[in-house]
């Protein structure tokens, strides 16, 4: 089987990532070999099928906006219908919203709320070589690339959210904005990127300081981390460490206050650390549409007091962090 990487083995042959052809190949290829989802082969199938604008049309692609391809009219009825079931076929949609050929991937999450929250406090991506760390079906990697990134790379370990940006890819075909199906711990220390993205991802881990030390061995000296996280209310010492699970989640490790998360980041190292923006998650950000299958924040929230998760535990806020390395 021939590698789905070999591009991006090409690419970075030629650039500042070249290092990484030392393991990530072998990664890869193992990977490949041994350790594809039951489903995949369907998935690319369904991916296969994507109907295609004829190349001799320009297709607009705006990511400054939004993700945001084509208009309606690009397809007939026919190849609609086909766009809108194939495209379904690889629910759940967390992260979006997508706009294909004027097809509204309504995903779970308002990712572009995020994106709006975080743009006017990081610094200028324009040329910067950019990596998302656990960046889902990778909506913030095609923001980030609008944003003038001139390389943007995402991994995700999880192999639906990879077919789900091949997909968008397919409409897109921009070689320089890359996913991987890897997690943090398989990256070595590249120390290559001029900014570091982790959004969604600390709470997730069940060390975070390891975590914050992986993060930290991907950036240039001085590079920039924008790290977003869920918090609680607190001072440097407080840290929330749920029972089984938090807002129905099973693997929430540790919940730091905005004090404890600073002292954290320092501690590994990072300077220039500030909070530049806290959010309680709105039923508007994140709930349930037609492109998931699943159960939403609604559900995972007191309903006899939106403050409070099912569990009794405070209801999800967020807090986005910003460092140099």
């Amino acid at each position: 089987m021939s590698s789905l990487f070999n591009s991006f083995y090409q690419q970075i042959a030629s650039n500042r990532l070249s290092q990484w052809l030392n393991t990530l190949p072998a990664q890869l290829s193992h990977w490949q070999q041994n350790e594809l989802h039951g489903e995949f082969k369907h998935w690319q199938k369904s991916l296969d099928a994507l109907p295609s604008v004829s190349t001799q049309e320009t297709v607009n692609i705006d990511l400054e906006n939004g993700v945001i391809i084509g208009q309606s009219g690009d397809f007939n009825q026919g190849e609609y219908k086909r766009l809108e079931n194939l495209l379904k076929k690889f629910k759940p949609w967390r992260k979006g919203p997508y706009h294909i050929h004027g097809l509204h991937v309504d995903t779970e999450w308002r990712s572009d709320f995020k994106w709006d929250r975080l743009a006017e406090h990081i610094s200028d991506l324009s040329g910067r070589y950019v990596l998302d760390i656990g960046c889902g079906s990778g909506y913030h990697l095609w923001r980030m690339r609008g944003a003038g990134a001139e390389f943007v790379v995402g991994v995700d370990p999880t192999q639906l959210f990879l077919m789900q940006f091949n997909a968008v890819q397919h409409f897109i075909n921009d070689n320089h904005v890359n996913l991987l199906p890897l997690g943090v711990e398989q990256l070595p220390e590249l120390k290559a990127f001029d900014t570091v993205f982790s959004m969604g991802v600390l709470y997730h881990r069940r060390s975070p300081i390891d975590f914050l030390y992986q993060l930290k061995a991907q950036l240039i000296k001085g590079g920039e981390l924008v790290l977003e996280t869920l918090i609680v209310d607190g001072d440097e010492n407080t840290v929330l460490v749920p029972g089984e699970r938090y807002a129905k989640m099973r693997n929430v490790w540790f919940l730091p206050s905005e004090k404890a998360m600073c002292a954290w980041l320092e501690r590994c190292g990072f300077s220039n650390v500030r909070v530049v923006n806290t959010d309680v998650t709105a039923l508007d950000e994140q709930r349930k549409t037609p492109w998931i299958d699943t159960e939403s924040l609604q559900d995972f929230l007191d309903p006899n007091d939106q403050s409070k998760t099912i569990e009794g535990y405070p209801a999800p806020k967020r807090a986005i962090f910003i460092a140099n390395a």
